[in-house]
C-alpha cells in the first residue's frame, strides 16, 4: 500500500495545570466507588476506584493521559519512612466519571506476591491500602503530573493506535471515552494484550464502544490462550501483521499516532514489528543499526539506538 503523501498535522498539546497538589501539601478526598474491572473468575484483583474531588483544584482539571498521586498515610516503606506517593494514570474521561466533573478514577491491581527464592509474601503498599478502601474513606491525593502522555488539545485531527497490557488500559480508557464525547470522526485501534480473558479491563465497555463507533477497533491478545500459527505468543505486536487489513491503512495515513502503556519492555515489541513492517517513520533509528533485521536488534541496541518519533509516546512500568 502506498503511504499517505498529506501533511503531517502539528501536534497541539495543551498547557496543563501539573502539580496543582505536591507530595508536602496533598488533598483530601473522599472515596465514592471501588469494584473489580476484570470479568468473572479472574485470578488478579483490579479495581476501578474512584474519588470525589469536589471544590478542590483537580476538579474539572484533570486532562486524559494524565495522572493524579496518592499517598498511603499511615503506612510505611520497608526502610522504616513514611510511605511516599504513588502515581496512577486516571481513567475517568476529562469530563468527569459518568459525566461528573467531580469525580475521578483510577484502575489498581492489588500486588500480591510471592519471592520465589524466599517463599516470603510481597504485598504491594499503595496497591493494597487503595483496593481494601471503603467509600467514605478518606485519602491522600497529589497532581495532575504529566504533559507528555496525553492527548493532543487537536485531538479530532488524528488516528490513534493504543497498545496497552494491564492496567496501562487506564489512559485509554479516559482517552477514548473523551475523544468520542467530543464528536471524534476518524480511525482508532485499541490493542489490549493479556495473559487470560478473564484478564481483559473494562471489555464490556470497549466492545460497546466498538459497536458504536464504525471507524473504531477493539483487538485483544490473548497471550496464553493458544499460539499464532508460527507457534508465537499472541503479543500486542503482532497485531501489526494479523490485523493488518484493519491497522495498515491507519499506520499509512501521515495523521496517525501511537501510544503504548503497560509493562516495561512492552514496547521493545512494538518497536520492533513497527520497523519490519516498514514503519520506521514512527521511530527513530540510529543509523548503527539501520542495516539490520529489528529482530535482531539487541536490548542494547534499543536501548541507545531506537527512540520514539514526534508520533509515538511511551509510559511503561
Amino acid at each position: 500500500m502506498q503511504k499517505d503523501s498529506q501533511t503531517m498535522p502539528e501536534i497541539r498539546f495543551p498547557e496543563l495545570n501539573v502539580n496543582t497538589y505536591k507530595p508536602n501539601n496533598p488533598v483530601e478526598v473522599t472515596v465514592v466507588d471501588n469494584y473489580i474491572a476484570t470479568l468473572e473468575n479472574s485470578p488478579n484483583i483490579i479495581r476501578h476506584i474512584t474519588f470525589d474531588v469536589s471544590d478542590t483544584e483537580l476538579e474539572g482539571n484533570v486532562w486524559p493521559g494524565q495522572s493524579v498521586g496518592i499517598i498511603p498515610e499511615g503506612l510505611t516503606e520497608p526502610d522504616g519512612k513514611p510511605a511516599k506517593v504513588r502515581l496512577y494514570s486516571v481513567s475517568s474521561p476529562g469530563y468527569g466519571e459518568d459525566g461528573k466533573p467531580h469525580l475521578i478514577s483510577i484502575t489498581v491491581k492489588r500486588v500480591i506476591e510471592e519471592d520465589l527464592e524466599t517463599r516470603n509474601l510481597f504485598l504491594g503498599l499503595c496497591s493494597n491500602y487503595l483496593s481494601s478502601l471503603n467509600p467514605g474513606d478518606k485519602v491522600k491525593m497529589t497532581g495532575p503530573s504529566g504533559k507528555r502522555f496525553v492527548l493532543p488539545e487537536n485531538a479530532r485531527d488524528f488516528n490513534y493506535l493504543f497498545f496497552a497490557t494491564g492496567t496501562g488500559i487506564a489512559p485509554y480508557r479516559s482517552m477514548l471515552l473523551d475523544l468520542y464525547h467530543r464528536g471524534f470522526k476518524k480511525k482508532a485501534a485499541l490493542i489490549f494484550g493479556a495473559p487470560y480473558r478473564t484478564d481483559l479491563l473494562y471489555d464490556g465497555l470497549f466492545s460497546q464502544l466498538q459497536t458504536q463507533h464504525k471507524h473504531f477497533h477493539y483487538l485483544t491478545s490473548i497471550s496464553r490462550e493458544g499460539t499464532r500459527p508460527d507457534g508465537t505468543k499472541n503479543y500486542v505486536q503482532y497485531q501489526i501483521e494479523d490485523a493488518s487489513k484493519v491497522l495498515q491503512p491507519m499506520l499509512h495515513q501521515s495523521n496517525t499516532l501511537i501510544y503504548i502503556c503497560g509493562l516495561k519492555g512492552m514496547e521493545s515489541g512494538v518497536f520492533k514489528a513497527l520497523a519490519k513492517n516498514g514503519y520506521s517513520e514512527y521511530l527513530e533509528i540510529s543509523d548503527r543499526i539501520e542495516h539490520l533485521d529489528p529482530d535482531q536488534w539487541t536490548a542494547e541496541d534499543l536501548k541507545k539506538h531506537v527512540k520514539p518519533s514526534s508520533r509515538l509516546f511511551v509510559e511503561v512500568y
